[in-house]
């Protein structure tokens, strides 16, 4: 496995300078005079008064004060708040890394919409290298051959070694732009916080006149939604692709794992986030990315994902579960799938009350605060929960169609589990038979990846703990009584 061999400045040593234009999370929350809620992972902080006035004059983008800098920078690493920057002029620093094997119609589109910057391609053993050769030498791109196929991590890693300027920016022969520069440029500026190993732009569907492609525009397994934020195991925005990806030089230690044929972009995404580097997703910039050029190619990509599944396992362990969530949650919405929703209401109203006698102390409001972040976060469980498994269980859920006594319950999982993929966006009939399809061509290569491994690592869920105990849950507790 690669290695990544530097590590980030201490956040200690990195305070965001005074000045830098910033903005709060659009989705960040005040929930009352002293707690807001948020950031990635989500998270309920408490403020002093001061802080809260700090963070008001933020929320539609403010500049960062004299004194405020260290108080940024925590705001920035928990996710609440984003930094600013104008978009970085001086490109001269990047290279532009460019595998491909016999993509030579993507790679003419790419190379002429890359004129003017560092640009390197690196054929991975082409079975006409002659095309590639000329194609790369029209555009005046550097070239680099390999013999043999490697995949796409080696020979990303044969670019890297074959260059050497201070930022690298990786790029699929698929991929196409408006402005390549302009993009550059604005990725680039996310690269002047000092904490951030790398940024992605938000990679889209190309769309077109065909059915898969009108699908693909719309929920490309590469789009990773339109929220900016930062990247981690576990968020909202949990990897970024490989596809379109600027990262510091230094932060590449030995590059992508090459034993990794799909995937490697997930791993290397983790590591960095494990070494301490932010990694930033920035959706307000956008490329294309085109679909498969046929049925068979766009089912075995599909496929593929499901497959890197288990070899991502072995090397992240419970960050690839199927399914996450501590017990207290999953058991409150089964009691909603078994239509025993009683049981769920006292879960809800138990975590409530906990978290309602924490807050008694701190919040103007407990009683409001409590209410919202437990029954927010129970609901807003409920889809991702059925999400996740109809990605992975999908083919057992369909199975269970045809039992009689499971048909019902069977369905609404699914149907619930489906539905969320249209959470930023209409739902379209035409959509529905490719979405069916794109989730049991995962499922199955998660189940496949599962079998070559011999290990049910990839399919196990992740149950967490919780301070609910059970006598808290089977206790009723009474609202304590206000004296006037």
């Amino acid at each position: 496995m690669s290695s990544l061999v530097t590590t980030p400045p201490l956040p200690t040593d990195a305070p965001l300078p005074a000045g830098t234009l910033v903005v709060v999370d659009e989705r960040a929350r005040f929930l009352d005079r002293t707690h807001v809620a948020g950031g990635s992972p989500w998270r309920l902080l408490r403020l002093s008064d001061a802080s809260r006035r700090v963070l008001e004059r933020w929320v539609n983008g403010g500049h960062v004060g004299v004194g405020e800098e260290h108080f940024a920078r925590t705001l920035i690493r928990q996710g609440l708040v984003h930094p600013l920057f104008a978009p970085h002029t001086q490109l001269d620093d990047v290279d532009v890394i460019v595998p491909t094997r016999d993509h030579v119609m993507g790679l003419r589109r790419l190379l002429s919409q890359l004129a003017g910057l560092h640009v390197t391609v690196v054929d991975d053993g082409s079975l006409n290298a002659t095309l590639v050769a000329e194609c790369a030498r029209n555009f005046g791109a550097e070239l680099v051959v390999l013999e043999t196929n490697v995949g796409p991590a080696g020979a990303r890693n044969a670019g890297v070694r074959a260059t050497n300027r201070p930022f690298t920016w990786f790029i699929d022969s698929d991929v196409e732009f408006d402005n390549a520069p302009d993009v550059l440029a604005r990725l680039r500026a996310c690269l002047r916080d000092p904490l951030v190993g790398a940024v992605a732009p938000r990679v889209r569907g190309g769309g077109g006149p065909g059915w898969r492609d009108e699908f693909e525009q719309r929920f490309s397994p590469l789009d990773m939604g339109p929220y900016s934020g930062l990247v981690l195991p576990g968020g909202d925005v949990a990897y970024v692709p490989s596809a379109c990806l600027l990262v510091r030089r230094e932060v590449l230690g030995d590059g992508f794992d090459p034993l990794l044929r799909t995937g490697e972009d997930v791993d290397f995404i983790w590591r960095l986030c494990d070494q301490g580097w932010l990694v930033r997703y920035v959706a307000e910039v956008t490329v294309i990315h085109r679909a498969r050029e046929n049925w068979i190619g766009w089912w075995r990509q599909r496929l593929e994902y499901g497959t890197s599944a288990a070899a991502l396992a072995e090397r992240h362990g419970q960050r690839l579960a199927p399914l996450r969530a501590d017990v207290w949650t999953l058991l409150a919405w089964f009691s909603v799938v078994v239509r025993q929703p009683m049981i769920g209401v006292r879960i809800t109203t138990a975590a409530r009350n906990q978290l309602r006698a924490r807050l008694e102390t701190s919040s103007d409001d407990a009683d409001k605060v409590a209410t919202d972040v437990v029954r927010r976060g129970m609901v807003r469980a409920g889809a991702p929960l059925a999400r996740s498994l109809v990605r992975t269980y999908g083919v057992l859920i369909l199975l269970a169609l045809l039992h009689p006594r499971l048909r019902r319950r069977a369905l609404a999982i699914y149907a619930l589990g489906s539905a969320w993929r249209w959470r930023h966006g209409e739902v379209r009939a035409s959509d529905v038979p490719l979405a069916l399809a794109d989730d049991l061509a995962y499922g199955v290569g998660v189940w496949r990846g599962a079998w070559r491994s011999r290990s049910l690592r990839v399919l196990t869920p992740h149950l967490t703990t919780s301070s609910l105990r059970l006598r808290d849950v089977l206790v009723r507790s009474r609202r304590p009584s206000v004296t006037p």
